[in-house]
């Protein structure tokens, strides 16, 4: 061995010394003795104190192992079995033993050893393993672990296999049913019963072993009094019997015919029946009730499945003794799903579930059937409960896990109602009332759950069932009388932050309720407005309450009108500005003002007052902004600590977003014109203008800006479009890549809005833009800065939308009306883009606006001077870019592109007739030096349908390739 090169194994080794490792690792690994050495190194002694030297060693033979050793000779076989026999026996020895990490490692480099070699290289694997069981404890461990790393290489169905790798398991799994596994069944109890007392370690793995073996070999190998009796007693001893009832779940799981498996399940319940073990105490241990409550889930699917087989058979008597069987395990499963221990109830929440989808394939439900269900219910309500020691404040792992379990219990709850919608709303009808009626007494939990279960009352019954409330009173549902006795209940008031904000999210879910009983609509506005919600003291009340405040509004915006000053009133303190300067607690985060600052603008959008009045309230909305914005914009630009600064920038920005987000009120029915609140929003756009002029947080700033505008030209008219010359201007001074392609959308939108309005303004800073752009994309970067790279990508694409939308637009004039060799300038870059850049997208962008002009342009009385281009530039292309060596036919991508290549060839072709066809025939495909036979061929493709031309198109292009 290279000393030297070891040293670099030391995790505290520098880079030159792990390298130079590295190195010889790969050295060792493709040289023909390379695993000899690393074998010679192992069984030599010297390295054991180092496990990093022995790992690295391990790591050289398991790759030889996988990669040469079917093909080595006899003497090489003999000598890795030598050297395998003699790492075993080093194994075996406590003064030679290795950590798990390294023994793990060894077990593994059997496993491969053994798929290659077994049965016809080495027949007597197993025997000679079995012979070395007399050394001890080590010995019978490491034989253990070498099973199961066997298994996991032969047997496991979660790894991936080959058709030939699948043949080789088969044949090696039936040669040991055959020759070796009554032997290794008898080692698996000789070890068991040798070593249940004295090494408990060592006889749980044997448990993992029977448990994975179970599955492809003889049952009755295991299931027989011998190991069961066995596996009963250890069942009983605290270090075993989690294992224990692994072994045991293995043994139910393994498949089988589905009486045999019935009864095999029922011998086993018997049994744990009898010695008591099934119906463990409650002061019991968790992990070993949470290992057999899993146990029993098990019994439970595998009881479904066995009923499922048989109902599809004949055999009715056989069918009923299973449906039996498995109506006998509810009890248990109530038993488990109940316990305090969530741990242990969660591991049995699938057979629940599953014994519900039993239960609605009958006809008709006997009376224990019914009992069971009402018995699941009340399981389940009592496991929803909150404990003592949830924490509302910070929800942290624990709390997590909880929510978690509670959504496996909803999900049984919601198809317990899809199974018998009256059962549960009764049952939640009779809790709510008993509750809510004497909420002031009761524990927080208890009233918490009655809102949570009326909340979750409309997901599990669907409006789709019967219209949830009624104007009628005689037709008023039980969840209608529940919603009221909710919201006149009082309960809102609740000290405890779970109830209040149970009550808004149950208030909004249900808002419909407060279109037929509208005089319960003040009480609640003033639960959310009031330190219930909105002014909560707890931050995460507030936060949520914005948000369902949001929705409720706008669920009920019709009847409201009388209400709106006074809730935009109460919700002013909430609407300032978070700056660096206030130094308070904010009530509110920016995120939970976005929506407040929606809700207020439908409020005054959709209110009944009269243009004027709306403006006044829109004015005053918007006023906190607008009054500060200006002064934090001095204070950003002179303040030198540069953590204030960035503080004052985003502050700015959250300032330009509450204002978009309060123009969402705006739709085609209530525009703003109508609203009479043009003047309120572009006053303010002048405000937000300035901010492009301030070199600090620029790009920060300027989303805020751009995010503003956008909205403006959704919600206004021609109004806008003054400003936009100037927001232009700013926004392209100095305009990085990121900067330009997020900026092209929105000139994008504003042509798709406005087109031949904006024509004007457009042919007047079309050349500025491009040359903007194309100055960025010229700029020299370095290759390896990949987000440069992806930057210069994403905004070349984003120019290439931006012509196409002018050409898709109605609005080429902008183009046709630039001086010719400006115009020629832009043309030439969309041919580039076609066939020179290796982007699918891209190409596919400018190939369709090729297309376009040609359909505008390419007639005989087009543009001047197109025609010529035309055939010189955009022809070419079209054969151009397919015979580039980065056009992948392959790629469905590409494929695009060539339908789009299609398309415009067959737009000249539309254009020019004959003309074109001529010009394929005579001059331009015989300088590609196609033959006679195949240009007539191309031209009659050329001239039939779409579909045959671009299919032939493919054909032509790929024989060309090759």
């Amino acid at each position: 061995m290279d000393e030297h090169a070891l040293l670099g194994l030391d995790p505290q080794a520098d880079r030159d010394s792990r390298q130079r490792a590295i190195q010889y690792f790969e050295q060792l690994k493709v040289s023909l003795d390379g695993w000899k050495v690393c074998a010679a190194a192992l069984t030599s002694g010297t390295y054991y104190s180092n496990d990093h030297v022995k790992f690295f060693c391990y790591q050289v033979i398991e790759n030889y192992l996988k990669t040469r050793y079917l093909t080595a000779s006899p003497v090489e076989l003999q000598e890795m079995k030598a050297s395998l026999v003699t790492i075993f026996r080093l194994q075996s020895q406590e003064s030679t033993q290795d950590k798990s990490f390294i023994r793990n490692k060894v077990a593994q480099i059997y496993s491969l050893a053994f798929i290659a070699d077994y049965p016809h290289r080495w027949a007597t694997f197993f025997t000679d393993l079995l012979q070395s069981l007399h050394l001890g404890s080590l010995a019978v461990e490491m034989y253990l672990k070498i099973l199961l790393a066997i298994d996991s290489e032969v047997v496991d169905r979660e790894i991936v296999h080959t058709q030939q790798e699948t043949e080789r398991n088969t044949m090696i799994k039936d040669t040991m049913r055959e020759h070796c596994i009554g032997q290794l069944v008898n080692s698996w109890f000789q070890i068991i019963t040798t070593y249940e007392t004295s090494n408990p370690e060592v006889t749980c793995i044997c448990q993992d072993v029977i448990g994975k073996y179970v599955s492809w070999i003889d049952i009755n190998l295991i299931a027989n009094d011998r190991f069961v009796s066995i596996l009963m007693r250890f069942l009983k001893m605290p270090l075993l019997r989690e294992s224990a009832c692994d072994c045991i779940h293995e043994i139910i799981s393994k498949g089988m015919d589905p009486m045999t498996k019935t009864k095999l399940i029922e011998s086993f319940t018997s049994i744990l029946e009898n010695t008591g073990v099934i119906h463990p105490t409650e002061d019991e241990e968790g992990d070993f009730v949470a290992k057999m409550s899993r146990l029993v889930n098990c019994m439970g699917l595998q009881l479904i499945q066995s009923w499922q087989k048989l109902s599809k058979t004949t055999e009715t008597e056989n069918t009923a003794l299973a449906l039996q069987a498995l109506e006998n395990k509810v009890s248990l499963m109530f038993r488990f799903l109940g316990d305090e221990d969530d741990d242990v109830s969660g591991a049995i929440t699938t057979f629940a579930h599953d014994y519900i989808n039993v239960l609605k394939q009958m006809t008709s439900f006997s009376q224990k059937q019914r009992q069971n269900m009402e018995g699941l219910l009340l399981v389940v309500v009592k496991k929803m409960k909150y404990d003592e020691s949830y924490n509302f404040e910070q929800e942290g792992e624990e709390e997590a896990m909880f929510q978690e379990y509670r959504k496996q219990l909803k999900v049984i709850f919601n198809n317990l109602a899809q199974l018998d919608s009256q059962l549960i709303v009764g049952a939640v009808h009779n809790l709510v009332a008993s509750t809510l009626q004497n909420w002031k007494a009761m524990e927080y939990q208890d009233v918490e759950l009655a809102v949570t279960l009326l909340y979750m009352l409309g997901e599990a019954i669907p409006s789709s069932q019967g219209q949830h409330f009624s104007g009628n009173q005689s037709k008023a549902t039980a969840l209608q009388e529940m919603m009221r006795l909710m919201v006149t209940s009082g309960v809102s008031h609740h000290a405890h932050p779970s109830i209040p904000l149970q009550f808004f999210e149950t208030v909004v879910r249900y808002d419909k309720f407060f279109h037929v009983e509208t005089l319960h609509i003040a009480e609640v506005l003033m639960a959310f407005l009031d330190e219930r919600g909105l002014h909560n003291k707890s931050p995460h009340v507030r936060s949520r309450v914005a948000y369902l405040f949001s929705r409720f509004v706008k669920g009920i915006k019709v009847h409201i009108q009388s209400y709106i000053e006074e809730i935009l009133k109460r919700i002013h303190d909430l609407l300032v500005l978070n700056t660096p300067d206030n130094g308070i607690q904010h009530s509110l985060t920016s995120d939970d003002q976005m929506f407040l600052y929606e809700t207020a603008g439908v409020l005054v959008v959709f209110s009944q007052f009269a243009p004027e009045k709306k403006q006044q309230l829109m004015r005053e909305l918007l006023a906190p902004i607008v009054n500060r914005f200006g002064g934090l914009l001095t204070k950003m630009c002179t303040e030198t600590d540069e953590r204030k600064r960035l503080g004052y920038a985003q502050c700015l920005s959250q300032a330009m977003a509450f204002a978009s987000r309060t123009s969402k009120g705006f739709s085609n029915q209530q525009t703003m014109k109508q609203c009479g609140c043009i003047e309120a929003f572009t006053e303010t756009l002048k405000v937000f203008l300035q901010a492009l002029n301030t070199p600090h947080h620029r790009q920060l700033l300027h989303i805020g800006v751009r995010q503003y505008l956008h909205r403006m030209v959704v919600c206004l008219e021609s109004e806008i479009l003054p400003y936009i010359p100037v927001a232009m201007e700013h926004l392209l001074k100095q305009a990085d890549a990121r900067e330009l392609h997020d900026f092209i959308p929105l000139m994008n939108q504003v042509v798709q809005k406005f087109k031949k309005h904006i024509a004007p303004f457009l042919q007047e800073v079309f050349m500025l833009l491009v040359s903007v752009i194309f100055q960025v994309l010229n700029s020299p970067t370095d290759a390896l800065d990949q987000v440069a790279t992806g930057d210069k990508k994403m905004l070349r694409r984003s120019y290439f939308l931006f012509l196409s939308n002018l050409v898709n637009n109605d609005v080429t004039e902008v183009l046709a009306n630039q001086e010719g060799q400006n115009l020629q300038q832009v043309l030439i870059t969309i041919i580039q883009g076609a066939v020179d850049i290796p982007d699918p997208q891209g190409q596919k962008l400018c190939f369709a606006i090729l297309r376009r002009l040609v359909e505008i342009w390419g007639g005989k009385d087009g543009l001047a001077g197109f025609g010529d281009f035309m055939y010189k530039s955009i022809i070419p292309a079209c054969f151009m870019a397919p015979t580039k060596t980065t056009f992948d036919m392959a790629d469905a991508q590409t494929i695009l592109v060539l339908g789009e290549i299609a398309q415009c060839l067959k737009a000249v072709l539309e254009k020019r007739g004959e003309d074109f066809l001529n010009y394929l025939q005579t001059e331009y495909l015989p300088t590609l030096n196609v033959t006679p036979e195949i240009i007539q061929e191309f031209c009659q493709a050329l001239k039939s349908d779409a579909k045959v031309f671009k299919k032939y198109l493919k054909m032509f292009f790929s024989q060309a390739k090759s």
